[in-house]
C-alpha cells in the first residue's frame, strides 16, 4: 500500500518498519521529525528551534533561507504556510498524545512528508547551485 520506491530514501529507511508493523503513528511522527530535522539542519538553526516556528523561519518570504525568491511572494508565502501547517498537523500531535491513524491516511501523511523532504533538499541544493554558476 505505501509505494516504498516513491519515499524520499531517508523517510524510507527510518519508518519503513514501523509502517509495516502497523505502528502508523509512530511512522508519520518519524516522517515529519525526518522533515524538521532536515530544515534544521539547512538553516542551521539551534537545536532548541522547532516546530511551526522554524518552518515560519526557514520559509520566511523576506528573509528565509529555505525561501525561494524566484517565485512570486504570495508562492513563497504558500510554501511557508504548507511546511508550517504540515508540521503543526501532523507532526505536533502525535508529540503530545496518542493519535488513532489507519493505514491509508498514514499513508497520505507520510508521502506528504517524502515530498516535503524533497523540497528541502531542492532548496538547500539551490543557493550553493546559483553561486557556482557566478
Amino acid at each position: 500500500m505505501l509505494p516504498k520506491a516513491l519515499l524520499h530514501p531517508v523517510i524510507s529507511q527510518k519508518i519503513w518498519a514501523q509502517f509495516i508493523r502497523g505502528e502508523y503513528d509512530t511512522a508519520v511522527f518519524q516522517a515529519f521529525k525526518e522533515v524538521e530535522v532536515a530544515v534544521r539542519e539547512a538553516i542551521q538553526a539551534s537545536p532548541t528551534e522547532y516546530g511551526v516556528d522554524l518552518m515560519r523561519k526557514a520559509f520566511h518570504p523576506e528573509h528565509g533561507k529555505l525561501s525561494n525568491s524566484s517565485l512570486p511572494k504570495s508562492e513563497q508565502q504558500a510554501l511557508s504556510d504548507l511546511f508550517a501547517g504540515a508540521i503543526g498537523s501532523y507532526k505536533n500531535p502525535h508529540s503530545h498524545r496518542h493519535v488513532s491513524i489507519e493505514a491509508e491516511e498514514a499513508v497520505e501523511m507520510i508521502m506528504l512528508a517524502s515530498h516535503l523532504l524533497r523540497i528541502v533538499d531542492a532548496q538547500s541544493v539551490r543557493p550553493s547551485l546559483a553561486s557556482s554558476v557566478d
